[in-house]
């Protein structure tokens, strides 16, 4: 992995778009260093709505619980020391991307942080898995899960297991001793029959 730190994130939301008014509900992540494990942080947050039925079936997060969390400010504030200055992955990065930012523009905060994607990556890295749905991964690379989804932590620990898979992989492949981010990041941007190409090329 090299020297470099790496933290995975998962939101849980309102809705599908926070250019809609929907807010965050809940944040999993998670710290890979070395390509382990090495820290977490998790908290539900007030969106200060009410949430529907239908997210509360999805993500087993009722109302309740929500109106007795912490307000999405305080666990905003905590999130962006837990992040630091360490480059971020996230599963379908672009929706997790919008409501970070979202999120922290309202507490004027700009991320500088670099983003790269594991759905993306796992599309140019295991194209015969069934499908790049977070739980089909899991299954098909038998990776550790303690069986809940859509709980921001468990989905945040199943993709970061996933973003450790892809890094060992690519390195067993193609003998490779460390994987830059940048080029986790190119890969999500080459064509797949490029892919080979363009990973021998950092050998």
């Amino acid at each position: 992995m090299g020297n470099y730190r790496v933290v995975v994130i998962d939101f849980e939301t309102t809705g599908l778009s926070p250019n809609l008014g929907d807010r965050t509900i809940e944040v999993g992540a998670v710290l890979i260093t070395n390509n382990q494990i090495t820290d977490r942080f998790q908290s539900l947050m007030n969106p200060e709505m009410k949430i529907s039925g239908f997210i509360e079936d999805f993500t087993g997060i009722s109302n309740k619980m929500l109106s007795s969390a912490p307000s999405i400010k305080e666990v905003m504030a905590k999130l962006n020391s837990f992040i630091g200055e360490h480059q971020l992955v996230a599963h379908n990065a672009s929706f997790d991307l919008r409501f970070l930012d979202a999120e922290l523009s309202r507490l004027k905060i700009k991320r500088k942080n670099e983003f790269a994607c594991s759905l993306l990556s796992s599309r140019r890295i295991y194209p015969e898995a069934p499908n790049h749905k977070l739980e089909t991964l899991v299954r098909y690379k038998k990776l550790k899960t303690d069986g809940v989804h859509h709980r921001a932590l468990a989905d945040a620990e199943m993709t970061a297991h996933l973003w450790i898979a892809l890094i060992d992989d690519i390195k067993k492949v193609y003998g490779l001793k460390t994987i830059p981010f940048e080029l986790m990041q190119k890969l999500t941007k080459t064509p797949k029959n490029k892919v080979s190409a363009m990973i021998s090329s950092y050998s």
